[in-house]
């Protein structure tokens, strides 16, 4: 079933939506140390554009995290008791998280600009503990809390949250993010995708995104 025809038999979210956006975040935060680690001492070119991609899929990760802050948590603690305890552990999460980001990207400005190798794999590293950080946390949310989400939050509210992810989004950047998140949809997720996305964002997307998307790919993860 699709999540627009559970939303309307329930009343309530399908938090799916949410599992395939992490998926997308899940991907990116697993490709890049090992994109950093294998960029050659000096190459400056090649750590630019790796670096150019990680502060893009970087700022989105924020705005969607900032939307549950926002959004999210706050309705959440209101209306739950006993599990309060979880939504302040997906606070504590977020902070986890973002001091990972902080810290590489106070390292990725100076790698990028001369590509040493030991600034390579210092950052290599922290983007490792990211990724573990946000695995934990992204496991946590999904087993326990997005049930707490069906029952504690609604249709508009839940709403509410992808609506900020659109408009946090630059504009320039929105077909590369669809093609983000479609990347590894499985056919059903791209059935209810793909009617959300508004007409002329989908003609754009069939005339160069995707085609822009693939190249952008390759740009940055090779062939």
């Amino acid at each position: 079933m699709d999540p627009q025809t559970q939303s309307a038999q329930t009343g309530r979210p399908d938090t799916h939506e949410m599992v395939v956006v992490h998926r997308m975040f899940r991907r990116e935060a697993r490709l890049f140390p090992g994109l950093v680690r294998a960029v050659a001492p000096g190459d400056t070119k090649r750590a630019k554009v790796i670096a150019a991609a990680w502060r893009d899929n970087r700022d989105q990760l924020h705005h969607h995290h900032t939307g549950e802050d926002d959004l999210l948590w706050p309705k959440l603690l209101a209306r739950v008791d006993l599990e309060a305890e979880l939504v302040l552990r997906m606070e504590e999460q977020h902070q986890v998280v973002a001091d990972t980001l902080e810290r590489a990207t106070a390292m990725m400005d100076g790698w990028e600009a001369a590509a040493l190798p030991d600034t390579r794999d210092h950052l290599a590293d922290v983007l490792d503990e990211h990724e573990a950080a946000l695995t934990e946390h992204f496991d946590d949310e999904e087993r326990q809390v997005l049930p707490l989400v069906e029952q504690h939050v609604t249709i508009a509210e839940w709403q509410a949250l992808n609506d900020h992810a659109v408009e946090t989004t630059p504009k320039h950047k929105l077909l590369h993010a669809l093609g983000a998140l479609l990347e590894d949809a499985s056919a059903e997720e791209r059935a209810w995708i793909w009617p959300n996305v508004p007409p002329p964002a989908r003609l754009a997307w069939r005339a160069y995104g995707q085609f822009a998307y693939r190249r952008a790919v390759r740009r940055v993860r090779g062939a």
